[in-house]
C-alpha cells in the first residue's frame, strides 16, 4: 500500500494539525466539500483556525460544525449567506471574516499554488475591497493588487482517487478542489473510490498526485442539498 493512504480521516491529519494554523476547505456551498476531514478536525479540538473556504457550510453541516465549537478564528470567503451561527458569531465580533470576490479568491488561491505572491485586478477597485491594498494604473486603468494565498493545510475531496494521490472531481464537485490542492503546504484528500494506479486514464486526471501528501477513502458522504428547491407536481 503506498504511503500515502491512511485507513481514516483522523490518522491522516495526525501531526498536521495545531492551533492558529491557515486551513483551506475545498467545495463550494455543500457540493464537493470533504466532510469526513471537517469532522476530524472538529474531534481534533484546535482552536484559533484562519479557514479559507468560498463559503461556511450551513448551520450544523460542513465548516458549520467548527464554527458551532468555536474552532474557527477567521474566515476568509466570499460568500456567507447560508449560515446563521456565521452571521451570529461575525455580527458579535466572535469571528473575524475577510471577505473576497469569488474570482478573486479564486486566484488567489490559484495564485499561491502556483507560486505567485501577488497580482492586479480591476475586480474591486473604488469599493472596501480595495481599502488599504496598492493602486497600479495599467492601459489607463485602476487596478488593486491582491495577495496569494498559501494555506498550512489543504483538506479536499474527490471522486476518485489512487494510491499515488492522483484525484479526479465528478462534475460541478471540481469547483474549488483544484486550486486548493495546489496552494496547500500539505494536502490531505478524501475520496468515494480510491484504486490502484492506472486505473483512470493520465488524461483524466485533474490533480497530479505530486500536490497530494495523504489520501484517504472517505468512510461516509451525506451529499446534502443545500437549497431544495421543487416545483408541485401537476
Amino acid at each position: 500500500m503506498s504511503k500515502k493512504v491512511y485507513p481514516d480521516a483522523v490518522t491522516a491529519l495526525a501531526g498536521l494539525l495545531r492551533n492558529d494554523i491557515t486551513v483551506m476547505a475545498g467545495g463550494f456551498g455543500l457540493c464537493g466539500i470533504p466532510e469526513n476531514l471537517i469532522e476530524a478536525i472538529r474531534l481534533s479540538g484546535v482552536t484559533g483556525l484562519t479557514v479559507v473556504s468560498n463559503n461556511a457550510g450551513v448551520d450544523g453541516f460542513g465548516l458549520g460544525l467548527l464554527l458551532e465549537t468555536k474552532q474557527i478564528k477567521k474566515m476568509i470567503s466570499s460568500y456567507v449567506g447560508e449560515n446563521k451561527l456565521f452571521a451570529q458569531q461575525y455580527l458579535s465580533g466572535e469571528l473575524e471574516l475577510e471577505f473576497n470576490p469569488q474570482g478573486t479568491l479564486a486566484e488567489r488561491i490559484r495564485a499561491g499554488g502556483a507560486g505567485i505572491p501577488a497580482f492586479f485586478t480591476k475586480t474591486g477597485v473604488g469599493t472596501l475591497v480595495a481599502e488599504g491594498k496598492e493602486l497600479r494604473e495599467f492601459d489607463g486603468e485602476t487596478y488593486v493588487m491582491e495577495r496569494g494565498i498559501v494555506a498550512d493545510l489543504s483538506i479536499v475531496k474527490a471522486w476518485k482517487g489512487d494510491t499515488a494521490g492522483n484525484l479526479v472531481y465528478r462534475k460541478t464537485a471540481r469547483n474549488f478542489n483544484p486550486m486548493m490542492a495546489t496552494a496547500g503546504k500539505v494536502t490531505v484528500a478524501e475520496v468515494e473510490e480510491l484504486v490502484e494506479p492506472g486505473s483512470f486514464d493520465p488524461d483524466h486526471i485533474h490533480t497530479p498526485g505530486i500536490f497530494v501528501q495523504r489520501i484517504i477513502k472517505g468512510a461516509t458522504f451525506e451529499k446534502r442539498i443545500e437549497q431544495r428547491t421543487t416545483r408541485p407536481r401537476a
